[in-house]
């Protein structure tokens, strides 16, 4: 299904396989996303502009590199925010950062439980799809994405 997004004056044209799914697989001029969907309660020291929940775009889950103990870049782009630091403990599903990406701002949520080992990005870098972001310092056992 297609749908016409519009952020900041400018029109997106975004596809989505099938919305039910999860994670849902979006396009946008010809990339593909891995999305996950809030469900609930924003956390309070994200600042994200309310969107309507039709034509917005679902937040994203990062994944998880070869080793299982990095956090990796859903999509390319600019970290605004960070909210996690060396040694705290994540649930699986946790805003642990945001990117923005094509005047978006993404809410990556973790994939797993664990515990931080090291913040591996900063605000106002700029990512690459696939680029490390969080190293865990545990292995722990996970269902991944």
């Amino acid at each position: 299904m297609k749908y016409q997004v519009k952020v900041e004056n400018q029109t997106f044209e975004v596809e989505i396989e099938d919305i039910n799914a999860r994670p849902v697989i979006a396009r946008v001029d010809g990339q593909s996303f891995e999305v996950q969907p809030e469900t609930g309660e924003k956390p309070k020291a994200q600042k994200e502009a309310a969107r309507p929940a039709a034509a917005s775009l679902p937040v994203g889950s990062a994944s998880q590199n070869m080793n299982g103990q990095d956090m990796v870049a859903p999509l390319p782009g600019t970290i605004t925010e960070v909210f996690v630091k060396n040694g705290d403990k994540i649930e699986t599903g946790q805003v642990v950062l945001i990117i923005e990406a094509m005047k978006m701002k993404n809410s990556i949520r973790a994939v797993r439980a664990g515990i931080v080992g090291e913040v591996l990005v900063s605000a106002g870098q700029s990512v690459a799809h696939k680029q490390a972001l969080i190293r865990f310092a545990d292995a722990g056992e996970a269902s991944w994405m």
